[in-house]
């Protein structure tokens, strides 16, 4: 062992006594991560240029070694294993690596064949273990492209030219697979099927440690992902911050949003209700073209984390089109984008509308809108309630530092951007529903805003792809819980969904209107006001979410599964397993603060009853 090797062995084995990360690059060039000490590693011997997608498993792993001479820096894994051994009790090297090329599949296939994956392992019971967890794993995958013929092998270790002298106390597991990912004689590479493999064989591989550990006694994981990393590297931070500044740099509902609504409803009124309003938006302050030049300039190289990957390319995307559709305003291409935004209007959601719409109304009034005799509150009642809520929530987090403002151009209500809670100086409510809207806007978007914000990566708290459909569904729900969801307001959520069909189907401005005012008898101001949320900028398709929302927050609830998770920050439904796997392995912190809506006898009684299984409907029959 060479004197730099052996300073370098003392000082990685010093760090892991201290429970401190080690994260190096040695002097052989190997490069070295461990963010705490674990009873495996992942080894790679990166030869070729081409084997980049082992490269890149073995780089997702929270303890890996990937050197372009294994057998040179055996002293240094030999370390690393002993120093687990005497903290654990055994010890786990899994080699990742591929074979040079895709003997199963030639350029003209008429068809696509399986792919080889080879498990390799020595007689022990704790690494055979490893071996089944991990080939059971591939095997489960629900595959799209080509499915995996998975070959076990057990019998006694080899000295390989990479691992001659490794500790023969260590486990040793090797995989091996087909290089599908690249195109038959060429470099090219099948850039989706590429990222598949890499998340399915990573997931495995944990898995197998996860085996290991609990054979051999080292340690009882929770679940396998507790066994993925702890912390963030630097690219991913700088990643999240360059992505948070094209974010910040435009607000997408305000650019989309009319500053003219109360001038072009008295227009409509003269012009007898037949002619659609003109509608008229702020100037915009931002240069789409140079936000999208910086939004595709970000490098994705280095995040060593297939999901955090996964999860920022996902919000890539859908800022990529939002720019699009700010760029589209006012023109009859904006709908589209809308729709690529939104999506389309379902028919389950839209038979859910339709069914709210046409159950009798046990308040006559509530069709006009929100209905009720209780007195009204105008927009500095208002605002002085919601410094209320905001001064008690952050005396229970100091963190919790939300500033509200009056506008005057916005249309009547409230909305929420970023740490800031907007109200438009034309706002007037009924005074019962006030604790249940400003929980809505408060207790859910300003919440999630601020426990996301904890988090340690910022598009926790600006929201990763999709996030507002679950957002508007939360804060629909808090509304319930706080007492205050009414006939009226949820005749309202369905009236956006029937109305947002409509839009998306082709109907006009006036047909819309008249759809709401003749067939579900809203009044003509509270029709206007649905319809020009439809239609701004040429058809936004969002106000759909509120219901289905809605509906995804009780069927998960009915499932059996707690709320507390979407208080760690603003994401969609879809991720919920995202967001589970990355607080499994401590990547996510406990919200320093959680909504007071949830506590109370009767939000715990209404609690329960949603638990048991409610539809939206039933929200307002009891």
């Amino acid at each position: 062992m060479s004197a730099t090797t052996a300073t370098e062995r003392g000082e990685i084995v010093s760090c892991l006594s201290a429970d401190k990360p080690v994260r190096k690059t040695l002097a052989s060039g190997a490069r070295i991560h461990i963010d705490r000490p674990l009873p495996f590693i992942c080894v790679h011997q990166a030869v070729e240029e081409t084997q980049r997608a082992a490269e890149d498993i073995a780089l997702a792993h929270a303890s890996y070694l990937v050197s372009e001479d294994l057998g040179r820096d055996i002293d240094i894994l030999n370390g690393i294993g002993r120093a687990m051994i005497d903290r654990f009790g055994a010890f786990l090297v899994i080699r990742v690596s591929e074979f040079e090329q895709d003997d199963l599949l030639s350029e003209d296939s008429p068809y696509l064949p399986e792919f080889e994956i080879a498990l390799q392992t020595e007689p022990r019971t704790d690494t055979r273990a490893a071996l089944e967890a991990a080939a059971g794993a591939i095997e489960s995958v629900d595959v799209k492209y080509r499915s995996p013929l998975v070959s076990r092998t057990v019998g006694e270790r080899r000295d390989t030219d990479a691992l001659t002298g490794l500790d023969p106390e260590f486990g040793l597991l090797s995989l091996r697979f087909a290089p599908i990912y690249r195109q038959p004689d060429s470099d090219a590479v099948y850039t989706e099927l590429r990222e598949r493999l890499i998340a399915n064989i990573f997931d495995a591989l944990l898995q197998a440690a996860a085996a290991f550990s609990r054979e051999s006694g080292a340690m009882e994981p929770a679940t396998h992902r507790a066994l993925g990393r702890r912390a963030f590297v630097d690219a991913v931070r700088k990643l999240d911050r360059q992505m948070d500044a094209v974010c910040n740099s435009f607000d997408f509902l305000l650019a989309v949003t009319p500053i003219n609504t109360a001038a072009a409803w008295d227009r409509f009124r003269e012009q007898k209700q037949e002619r659609a309003p003109q509608l008229l938006y702020r100037p915009l302050a931002i240069e789409v073209d140079a936000q999208k030049r910086a939004l595709h300039g970000i490098a994705f190289e280095n995040l060593e984390d297939p999901l955090l990957a996964s999860i920022y390319r996902d919000r890539q995307q859908e800022l990529d089109l939002q720019l699009t559709a700010i760029n589209l305003r006012d023109t009859t291409r904006f709908r589209d984008a809308s729709r690529l935004l939104y999506g389309p209007v379902e028919d389950a959601l839209l038979a859910a509308a339709q069914d709210i719409l046409a159950r009798p109304l046990r308040d006559g009034k509530a069709a006009k809108g929100e209905g009720g005799q209780e007195g009204h509150v105008d927009c500095y009642e208002l605002r002085d309630a919601a410094c209320r809520m905001i001064a008690d929530y952050h005396a229970e987090y100091p963190g919790f530092d939300a500033e509200v403002v009056i506008r005057d151009d916005l249309p009547a209500g409230m909305m929420v951007s970023g740490p800031c809670l907007m109200i438009s100086r034309s706002t007037r409510m009924t005074r019962g529903r006030l604790q249940a809207l400003l929980s809505h806007e408060i207790g859910v978007h300003l919440m999630t805003y601020f426990t996301g914000d904890a988090q340690g990566l910022r598009i926790f708290r600006s929201g990763l792809a999709g996030y507002e459909g679950i957002q508007e569904g939360l804060g629909v729900f808090a509304e319930y819980l706080a007492g205050g969801l009414t006939a009226g307001r949820l005749r309202l959520l369905a009236a956006r969904v029937v109305g947002c069909a409509a839009m998306l189907d082709g109907a006009e401005f006036v047909e819309t209107f008249r759809i709401l005012t003749r067939d579900h008898g809203f009044s003509d101001s509270a029709a206007f006001n649905l319809t020009v949320r439809l239609y701004r900028s040429g058809g936004l398709a969002k106000d759909a979410i509120y219901l289905r929302g809605l509906r995804d927050v009780l069927e998960h609830l009915r499932s059996g599964r707690s709320l507390a998770p979407y208080w760690l920050g603003k994401f969609a439904k879809s991720q919920f397993s995202q967001i589970e796997e990355l607080a499994a392995r401590g990547l996510l912190r406990t919200p320093p603060v959680s909504p007071a809506f949830l506590t109370g006898e009767l939000a715990e009684q209404r609690l329960a009853a949603a638990r048991a299984g409610m539809t939206p409907a039933e929200l307002i029959s009891g």
